[in-house]
Formats: structure tokens, sequence, C-alpha cells
């Protein structure tokens, strides 16, 4: 291992550190009646829930329980498989597939709506979102067929569909996404999202499950034609040209009333993780360079690009390049990794006719 290599694991180390549940739950005010985040209290005189769903979920859901003073009267965890669940949060913790929906997100979502419209006004829902949520609230609108829903899904991620393309077409066809479960539920909700999503879109962060959704069932058959895949899916087509024509419900859009019962702030981002590792960088003495938050594109010609811009920075001067995002991989063949893989080897690919590029390999 190199001192390059070890710099490079120390950044990351640091950035994960970052955005790390118990961490971030510090950043929320706890009280003997609730909480408060960033202007924004949650006390009621009711039922206190707490609702995590994604892949942060068991451990927001972990650091909230150790720290709160008021110990909620329900607990909800939707977690996809293969994430660790600690003992505390293992007897309310659901599983279900990521990143294609299953029967289990169906049946878990299924609850979790119940358990919102059971609630009494007087009630309140913290809800701790982050990355996955999307696939997991799984439950399909009545009209929709789970296992087109599904092909579909596998279909738009294998064309390289960005997120915010990926979540237009599933809040016109999810139950429990695109603002629907705040519809659901008469009580206060205060959210508090852990983005994944490059620019830190509340509405598509988690697909928005508690905030006005700003596309349209137009906008997801847009992206159905966009990526050649409406004539493969004509069901779902009909499903989504019957709601553009209004025969069908639009979700819940911004400033819908529907929704004014409803606190959504950000709780932690890629920024919290970049300006963590940029402090490592720099005590090394590397001159830091945060060039993007909203990294996008295809990840091979995004590495290629990278990589080129790399060989232009001065000679003999330790720079530390930092950004984040989310790229995309059109899938061709049938290899494994995925796309901070193929960025990686794209870059690697790239750099290695630029003597002066030094790699932390």
């Amino acid at each position: 291992m190199t001192p390059l290599s070890d710099l490079a694991r120390s950044m990351f180390a640091a950035a994960v550190a970052a955005v790390a549940p118990d961490t971030l739950a510090r950043r929320i005010g706890f009280f003997p009646d609730g909480i408060e985040f960033a202007g924004s209290g949650l006390r009621p005189a009711g039922r206190l829930n707490l609702v995590a769903l994604g892949k942060a979920a068991p451990g927001l859901a972990a650091a909230f329980l150790r720290r709160s003073q008021r110990l909620p009267d329900s607990v909800f965890v939707l977690v996809p498989d293969g994430v660790e669940v600690p003992d505390s949060v293992a007897p309310f913790a659901r599983r279900a597939s990521h990143p294609l929906p299953d029967s289990r997100g169906a049946a878990a979502t299924r609850e979790l709506l119940s358990i919102l419209a059971s609630c009494a006004p007087e009630d309140g829902v913290v809800l701790l979102l982050s990355g996955g949520t999307s696939a997991l609230l799984a439950e399909a609108l009545p009209g929709v067929d789970s296992e087109e829903l599904g092909a579909l899904t596998s279909a738009l991620l294998a064309a390289g569909a960005p997120i915010r393309e990926l979540n237009a077409v599933r809040k016109h066809l999810l139950a429990g996404t695109g603002g629907r479960l705040a519809v659901a539920c008469p009580a206060p909700i205060l959210t508090l999202v852990v983005s994944d999503v490059p620019g830190d879109d509340l509405s598509s962060a988690g697909s928005g499950p508690t905030v006005g959704d700003p596309t349209t069932f137009a906008d997801a058959i847009s992206v159905l034609e966009r990526r050649r895949l409406a004539s493969s899916f004509p069901r779902v087509l009909v499903f989504l040209a019957a709601g553009a024509r209004g025969e069908i419900p639009e979700s819940p859009k911004p400033g819908d009333p529907r929704l004014a019962h409803v606190s959504a702030h950000l709780l932690g981002c890629s920024g919290d993780a970049l300006r963590a590792a940029a402090v490592v960088a720099q005590q090394a003495g590397f001159r830091t360079c945060e060039l993007t938050r909203t990294l996008r594109g295809e990840a091979r010609s995004v590495g290629t690009a990278l990589a080129a811009l790399a060989a232009t920075l001065a000679p003999g001067e330790a720079t530390a390049l930092l950004l984040a995002g989310e790229t995309t991989v059109t899938v061709r063949g049938d290899g494994c990794g995925g796309r901070n893989l193929e960025l990686a080897l794209a870059i690697l690919e790239s750099s290695k006719r630029q003597a002066r590029i030094e790699l932390p390999l």
C-alpha cells in the first residue's frame, strides 16, 4: 500500500464518518416532549411514531433511540437485504429487495400506509429517510402490475436512466412515493433526509414520499420514450397515458394543502462528506478542489473526462480533486460491478499514459 492509498483511505473514512448516523443524530434537538430540527418542532400531545426507511434506516433509528428523551410509541424500520441491523432496532425491522422491488417491500408499504392512516391529528411522525427508499416502497398503485413494475425498474437501470428519470416513473406507479405517504397520514410529519441524490432535491430523495412531486404522468411517459422502453411495457404506458389524460389522480404537487402538515429538511448530504475528506487532504499538505456535488453522466465517459482534467494540473502541486454525485451505466454484456467501479477503472485506463498523474493504488 502506498502513502497515496493510505491518504485516500483516510479521506474516505472521514467522509463516511461525517455522515454516520450518530454524527447526524447530534444535529437533532431532543427534548422530554419531542424533537426539533432547523426550527421545526414535533412535540405531539398524542403518540410519537418513528419511521426509518432506506439503507441508513437501521443506523438512523438506533441513533435516534439512543439519544431520544421521549421513547417512541411505535417504531417502523424498512431496510434492504444485506444491511446490518443493530439489536436495538431488529424487533422493528422489515426487509425487502433493492434495487428491484419485491413482494416483501409491497407488504411493508401496505403496513406502513395502514400505520400512518391510523394516526390521530394529535399524534406525530418522525420520518428518517435515506437512499434506497424508492425500491423498498414497492406497493404499486391500483392498475399497475407488480411484476411488470419490477421488470421496468430493471430495464430503466440497465438503460442508464439517471435517478431523476427513474424516480419520475416510480412516483407515478408506486403507492408510497411522490407525497402519498403524507397524504395518507392525518398527523404532523417531520421528515429528516440523508440525501444521496445530486443537488439534494427532497422531491427526488427516496422518491419524495412526504413532499410535493413536481413531475407528472407526462414526464414519466417521456422517460420511457427517451429510453426506448415504451413499446416493451404497453400496460404501464396505458396506465401512464390515462394519468396524463386526467383519468387517474396526479401525485400531490408542491403547495398542495394536503401536505401542509409536513416539514422536510436535509439532515445530511454529500457536502458533509466532501468537507470532511478535504480536511484530511489539507492536513496532509494537499490543495483541495471541490469540482462538483452534482456529478452526472455515463460512468465510463465521466472517468475519461476526469483523467483528462487531472492531466492539466500543475506539475509538482499535490492536489486532491473532490466530487460527488451519481453517474449511470448503460449495461452491455453480463459483467459485474457498479457505476463507481466503472468510473474508477475508466480513470485508471485513461491515465495510463499520463506519467504525471499518481493514482492511490
